[in-house]
């Protein structure tokens, strides 16, 4: 019985191990998943089957397929928070701690629906959440105890003032509130890099022996270069700070730094409190 269990466990490890890593999923592909799966990833209940080695966490993947579907799916995200409430609540880190909840990445998408959804099944908000929905009264309350929020960025480092305009009409006063105090930023406070001086980083970093132990520097969207681990990584916008030096979306503390000769970047740094990784770019 023993064994029999561990091959029932390792066939639905090697199952989630197989299932796309995109944020992009329909409600159809979710109804089809087994329901332990929808439920409790890969934990079938007191009858005595396998357990996740997860388990008790919730599993790392439903965690990250309601945040990615909180920027615009709210089918998927109702049968996932239907079927297990608790992952309204849930968060993951894109990227050098660029935390991200699902009532977040609903809020700087400016869907209501989906915030509202997500708070009815006990998602936690925050400021940036009433500024996307338009509640004045809370923002304001909160500036009052702690004036220097406005200038906190969120997730991806979506600056307050962009949470209120992706709340469009609703959240108008929001905006004319926030417009009339002194020193609000309305976008990422950094460089967008010009186009023409990305040739100067792209390209591969290798920091270790491993197929995905290098970092990929490629262009982006809006003028932004990014920066993911392998072919598979999440990318990560890249705003400049000047001299060959960069801080990764939602990670204002990190710095990427490059050295750069005769024009062409040889390696990369990442710095996060201390040096983390050096890669040598590929020639």
């Amino acid at each position: 019985m023993r064994a029999e269990a561990d091959a029932v466990h390792s066939t639905r490890r090697t199952f989630l191990g197989l299932m796309p890593m995109g944020i992009a999923v329909g409600a159809a592909t979710v109804a089809a998943w087994p329901r332990s799966i929808v439920r409790a990833a890969d934990v079938d209940g007191p009858a005595g089957g396998a357990i996740s080695g997860h388990f008790p966490q919730q599993h790392p993947e439903l965690a990250r397929r309601v945040v990615g579907a909180s920027h615009s799916n709210i089918d998927v995200v109702r049968e996932l928070v239907e079927a297990q409430p608790a992952l309204a609540k849930a968060a993951i880190d894109w990227g050098f701690g660029d935390w991200e909840t699902a009532l977040g990445a609903a809020s700087h998408t400016g869907r209501r629906e989906i915030a509202e959804l997500l708070l009815h099944h006990g998602a936690r908000p925050n400021i940036f959440t009433h500024a996307m929905l338009g509640h004045l009264e809370v923002v304001k309350a909160i500036v009052a105890v702690r004036p220097e929020v406005v200038r906190l960025p969120g997730p991806h480092s979506i600056t307050l003032y962009q949470h209120a305009q992706a709340g469009k009409d609703g959240a108008a006063e929001v905006r004319r509130f926030l417009e009339g105090l002194p020193d609000v930023p309305r976008t990422q406070p950094a460089q967008v890099l010009d186009e023409s001086s990305h040739p100067i980083y792209e390209g591969a970093y290798v920091f270790d022996a491993g197929a995905d132990d290098r970092l990929i520097v490629a262009p982006g969207r809006q003028g932004l270069l990014q920066l993911r681990r392998g072919s598979d990584g999440t990318p990560r916008n890249l705003f400049c700070l000047g001299e060959h030096t960069f801080y990764p979306a939602g990670a204002e503390a990190v710095r990427v730094v490059f050295a750069v000769d005769d024009g062409r970047a040889q390696s990369v740094a990442i710095h996060d409190a201390e040096v983390v990784v050096v890669g040598q770019r590929e020639k």
